[in-house]
């Protein structure tokens, strides 16, 4: 059992300016469980600042053993569980560190689409507590898992629709959409879905749109929904890109998913 150091005991800002080097007397698999922690501190400069930084500087570079990340990976996937918000919602930035890594575990993704749709704290972010982003937090491990070979794709395009008709009163203010609508791009440029596959995820969209004919305002999850197709059907024209630095890639079936976009949105259009 890793031993328990107290957080605040660290300097954390000194490791990460000596280029997060483990700081002396302290093997870094007892330091882990102090990060993992303080990555659900209330205080958003611990929890976003350098304890951030250094655990995914120690997991990339392999400093914690790979044991100990998969156990790290399952305290994450508990944490979706937390009473706290800002507890849950970086619970899956840890996780998309470790799969970026290699590590994975399918109970991870389970734990993963229990959450996701059903987080009902959806503010980016607070004035206290700082970033939240429940849901581009959720989208960018959408992403991750989306494109791991042992991840259905469909599973997690579903899991987008799910999100995006979920009832809430939040409009997205912190661009949840893009990076919800970038994560969907980006699994729907795996080859190995075929043509329907990469489409009926849409259906549940276009029958909610349809169902939710009220008078405008227009309800806050149906706003979310058509940003959120909005960009996908740009992604889809245009290709996505996997960094800054990248060329687009384009989507496997990217006429199919645009011509089913246009009548989703088109249902959005003619309420």
């Amino acid at each position: 059992m890793p031993a328990v150091i107290d957080s605040s005991k660290i300097d954390w800002v000194a490791v990460e300016a000596a280029d997060c080097a483990v700081p002396a007397g302290h093997p870094p698999e007892d330091l882990v469980r102090a990060l993992s922690a303080a990555l659900a501190d209330p205080d958003p400069d611990v929890r976003d600042g350098a304890p951030y930084t250094v655990l995914h500087t120690w997991i990339a570079r392999g400093v914690i053993p790979a044991d100990r990340r998969l156990e790290l990976g399952d305290e994450m996937a508990e944490r979706f569980e937390h009473p706290r918000t800002e507890a849950r919602t970086f619970a899956p930035l840890v996780l998309d560190m470790l799969v970026a890594k290699g590590d994975f575990r399918p109970a991870w993704v389970d734990a993963f689409a229990r959450w996701y749709p059903h987080e009902e704290d959806l503010r980016g972010h607070d004035a206290t507590l700082g970033w939240l982003h429940a849901v581009a937090h959720g989208a960018d491990l959408l992403d991750r898992f989306g494109r791991h070979p042992d991840v259905d794709p469909v599973r997690m395009l579903d899991l987008a629709a799910a999100r995006l008709t979920a009832p809430t009163d939040h409009v997205f203010d912190q661009l949840e959409d893009d990076r919800l609508a970038r994560a969907v791009a980006r699994v729907l440029t795996r080859t190995d879905m075929t043509e329907r596959q990469a489409c009926d995820w849409l259906g549940p969209i276009g029958v909610r749109f349809r169902s939710d004919r009220v008078p405008t305002p227009v309800p806050a999850h149906l706003s979310n929904c058509l940003r959120t197709l909005r960009l996908l059907h740009v992604f889809a024209d245009r290709g996505v890109r996997p960094s800054a630095e990248a060329e687009p890639v384009p989507l496997h079936h990217r006429e199919a998913v645009k011509a089913r976009l246009g009548e989703v949105l088109d249902l959005m259009i003619r309420r």
